[in-house]
């Protein structure tokens, strides 16, 4: 006949087999943002099938997890819809309800050189044609002198394979909100004064803003 102590040893066992998963599972975390420099697969992220030109999938151990593509709380007096740009934290909210936005990584333009205030989208454009402006040549003329006359759509072009076209009335201010060939530039100030985002995260934002949308660029 088993002893007390050993009833008590036995039980003490089988709880300790029925609760070992659970402790386990307890002490496993899903990382949703791993730490830059991890290679990690983001379906968000990947190869885009069915466009004109490849869009190939994005290596997010270039981007920091903080500017990767998620929902987040913000508490906005700008209706659902607004687009609000935020330079220094290089971020862009779109504004949805419930105080909730769709927060994107951004790489903004360098200081003297990008826009601020009050836009709408004028107009928008799939797989873009670009020329730089005239400031630009005069700035970096072996840069970009050679594109004078313009440079097709396609998977080389700067503005990649969505444009939102920033205008004040009917005036076009030159300004764009575009994607990247540089996918390391999200949350730098590099560019010469557009708003840049991932490949896949211009497609995204292209699909969710109408022509007419509001934009607030500020810092």
């Amino acid at each position: 006949m088993a002893t007390e102590a050993t009833k008590s040893s036995i039980l003490t066992r089988r709880l300790f087999m029925l609760g070992a998963p659970l402790a386990l599972a307890a002490c496993v975390t899903t990382d949703q943002n791993p730490p830059l420099g991890t290679a990690i697969h983001d379906p968000r992220y990947g190869a885009i099938p069915g466009e004109r030109f490849p869009v190939e999938a994005i290596d997010l151990s270039e981007v920091d997890p903080k500017y990767r593509r998620q929902v987040v709380d913000y508490k906005s007096p700008h209706a659902p819809g607004t687009v609000v740009i935020d330079i220094n934290n290089r971020h862009l909210y779109l504004v949805q309800k419930d105080g909730k936005a769709l927060r994107y990584g951004v790489g903004v333009g360098k200081e003297g050189y990008m826009f601020r205030g009050n836009a709408t989208v004028g107009r928008k454009a799939e797989w873009p044609s670009w020329t730089p402006t005239p400031n630009m040549i005069r700035r970096e003329p072996k840069r970009y002198g050679p594109y004078a006359g313009g440079l097709p759509g396609g998977e080389n072009n700067p503005l990649g394979p969505r444009a939102l076209y920033l205008y004040q009335g009917n005036r076009d201010t030159l300004f764009r909100i575009h994607g990247t060939t540089e996918p390391w530039s999200i949350g730098k100030q590099v560019s010469s004064g557009c708003i840049r985002l991932l490949n896949q995260d211009i497609i995204d934002l292209y699909e969710r803003v109408p022509t007419g949308a509001r934009v607030i660029v500020q810092r």
